[in-house]
């Protein structure tokens, strides 16, 4: 669930202010170029401060250590190592293909490519992919052992009592014949995408059964050679590292990757533009955009993101149990203004729907607009909406809209406590700081009416969106980890939900024409006030080449070229 927590440097603080034509050296986006420059030199990169979390690969669940160790170690499989939507595609990396499901999607057969070693210079073995994924219960602080893994023969046993995992009937390794089977307890039309992420990347037997301080040794072309949280974190060449497939772990450009701590956004700007440094990681400040745009145009890229950011109504509490009283504040909401507050249509666009642009599943939809038809939304309709609002009958309703004290959410929230007011509510502003405020927006408990919060693709899936967000099991009542905020269920949507899933199994372009019907029912029924799809900016400096943007793991850092 690649949500805000995991995303939070997206949050553009102070783009009010920015005019239109901030970034448009970078919104004249120039087709990705190919790993085609010299290999050689240091990639230097800047950031505030470290990753998150444990540096542990089964750990971690930040961009920032993702980005590293994608290409410090591999998984079974692989998201495609390319830029558009060629980099959405699952690809065999430790596998020589991706196997064919059997038993309904039950059981599937992994052939491990032979001769390939790890950065200690120990071969791969299947027995190496037992013991990964005993080792990510065993741990006991996998974010998403328990979620994504325990469909995995053994697995639930293994979330109940971590140190004694067994998943011999799960993960049948034979290093003799080369192969791994995983057997599944029901089928799973994403396991291939949890297969291809960092929590399921291959560690040699022996790795610690508790959380490592740096990440042990993988099978890519660079080796971790430093982590300091205080200071930067290091990769160089692993020279075990023998290319097998650039499809899914090209050998690299860079000799050395280097990403340093401490530096304040500004001053990590002002290194790049000195060429001290050769990335920002963190969003550059909007007090620097317009001339980074202007003086530094053809270092600056700006890439769409598949992700949302929305409002969710509280569909159980008054007065958005209220059909017509959810539609009619989407009829209300101008999602242009939204989008100005964010930083304007060139880090923006109006959505009304919940599925994100170019993603599985994803057909324009947007009835809540003046002229609907098009897909696309044009203009409230204010009209339309003070009508269904009359309807409703919850006029002077008093709602608290909810959103965290980050400047850009709060003038969301401020937005609509006027529209709200304006519409015949009695509403107010509950801005609470960003680290409770997510989780006290999920706790039915608190009765919340009207919630901030956005969402992040954890891998190209429409139900990663849509059965993550608003299906009927993702609401847990008076829990902190509820992500359905919108505590939204219907049934016949559900039933929707579940074939979908089934069908992807063995069929998963109808599966995404299922997801396409749900996209629509479930937008008709406004559990949201979905605002817009936020892009994501990238500052790099003049001695960058070879500038990739992967839709799974963002900018490619190995395949820029230095030198």
């Amino acid at each position: 669930m690649r949500s805000r927590s995991l995303f939070s440097l997206l949050t553009l603080v102070g783009l009010a202010a920015l005019l239109l034509t901030a970034c448009g050296g970078g919104s004249k986006k120039k087709a990705s170029s190919s790993s085609s420059g010299q290999a050689g030199g240091t990639l230097m990169t800047v950031a505030k401060g470290a990753p998150s979390g444990s540096p542990d690969p089964q750990i971690n669940y930040t961009l920032q250590e993702w980005q590293l160790l994608i290409i410090s170690h591999d998984g079974l499989l692989a998201f495609k190592r390319t830029s558009g939507t060629e980099g959405t595609k699952i690809v065999p990396d430790l596998a020589t293909a991706v196997p064919k499901a059997q038993d309904g999607g039950k059981t599937y057969v992994f052939h491990i490519r032979k001769g390939i070693k790890f950065s200690n210079g120990k071969e791969l073995k299947p027995s190496d992919v037992k013991y990964t994924f005993e080792r990510l219960f065993k741990i006991g602080q996998s974010p998403n052992a328990g979620t994504w893994y325990n469909v995995l023969v053994g697995g639930d046993a293994c979330v109940k009592t971590p140190s004694t995992c067994d998943l011999s009937k799960g993960v049948v390794a034979d290093d003799a014949a080369g192969t791994v089977t995983f057997h599944l307890t029901k089928g799973d039309p994403e396991f291939f995408d949890k297969l291809a992420v960092p929590f399921a990347f291959i560690l040699p037997t022996g790795t610690p059964n508790k959380e490592v301080q740096i990440p042990p040794p993988g099978t890519g072309p660079y080796k971790w050679v430093e982590y300091n949280a205080n200071k930067q974190m290091k990769l160089v060449r692993n020279t075990n590292f023998k290319e097998w497939s650039k499809d899914a772990q090209p050998k690299g450009n860079p000799d050395v990757i280097v990403q340093k701590f401490g530096l304040s956004a500004e001053a990590e700007v002002t290194q790049v533009e000195n060429g001290q440094a050769d990335w920002v990681f963190d969003t550059p400040p909007s007090d620097r955009l317009n001339e980074i745009s202007t003086k530094y145009g053809d270092q600056v890229h700006v890439n769409p993101l598949t992700a949302v950011w929305y409002f969710a109504f509280n569909v159980r509490v008054p007065p958005f149990d209220n059909l017509k009283a959810r539609q009619g504040v989407n009829y209300a909401t101008d999602r242009n203004a939204l989008v100005k507050i964010y930083g304007g249509p060139k880090l923006a666009v109006p959505t009304c729907q919940i599925l994100p642009p170019n993603f599985p599943g994803y057909k324009p939809y947007c009835p809540y607009t003046k002229n609907p038809g098009s897909g696309k939304w044009t203009a409230p309709d204010m009209a339309k909406a003070k009508q269904l609002i009359a309807a409703s009958g919850t006029k002077g309703a008093a709602v608290k809209v909810n959103t965290d004290t980050v400047e850009t959410d709060k003038a969301l929230g401020l937005y609509f406590v006027g529209l709200l007011n304006k519409l015949g509510y009695k509403a107010s502003l509950q801005a609470l700081s960003p680290d409770i405020q997510y989780p006290y927006c999920q706790n039915s408990k608190n009765k919340i009416q009207f919630c901030w919060s956005s969402w992040y693709q954890d891998y190209p899936a429409a139900s990663d969106f849509l059965n993550i967000l608003l299906g009927c099991g993702s609401f847990i009542p008076n829990s902190n980890a509820s992500p359905n905020i919108a505590e939204f269920c219907q049934k016949p949507i559900q039933a929707q939900m579940d074939q979908a899933l089934q069908q992807g199994i063995t069929d998963p372009s109808g599966a995404n024409e299922k997801w396409t019907a749900i996209d629509k029912a479930v937008t008709d029924q406004a559990p949201w006030v979905s605002m817009f799809n936020p892009k994501y900016i990238d500052f790099l400096s003049k001695r960058v080449k070879g500038y990739q943007f992967s839709p799974q793991w963002y900018f490619l850092l190995d395949q820029a070229s230095v030198k």
